[in-house]
């Protein structure tokens, strides 16, 4: 028979309340509900790289993924017009859409002087400068 391991009750109780806390949204690196406002591109990064452990997982990578998409979509309707100069020019094929928003998240990582922009406005900082028009 294996010896039994004990644990102490006040390490016991510090553990359990830990563990409670880890579990519940909202705590430790959790996603925040001001992440959800997108008011600055960390608030944008902070949902796209949520933990899958997080409560709000899903919301957030979908949230992240919408709005990234929303404004691309957007601009696309902006330049569509015959006299538009357009400011990215994907390659042909162009990347998937999880390809373009692993590369954002890469290069928004390493430009942290972005953080407390816009995202929109970093988001097309990142794309005319991976994908810009030749003029």
């Amino acid at each position: 028979m294996a010896p039994r391991m004990t644990i102490p009750m006040s390490r016991a109780l510090v553990l359990l309340l830990l563990g409670a806390a880890l579990a519940m949204p909202g705590a430790a690196g959790a996603v925040a509900d001001a992440d959800f406002e997108v008011k600055t591109t960390r608030s944008l990064l902070n949902l796209c790289t949520v933990s899958a452990e997080d409560a709000r997982y899903k919301e957030a990578l979908h949230f992240c993924h919408g709005f990234l998409v929303g404004a691309f979509q957007y601009y696309l309707a902006s330049v569509s017009g015959p006299k538009a100069k357009p400011l990215v020019c994907p390659p042909d094929p162009p990347p998937t859409r999880n390809e373009a928003i692993a590369a954002f998240i890469a290069w928004a990582q390493v430009h942290p002087q972005y953080m407390n922009e816009a995202p929109v406005e970093t988001e097309f900082r990142f794309l005319s400068e991976r994908w810009p028009c030749k003029r």
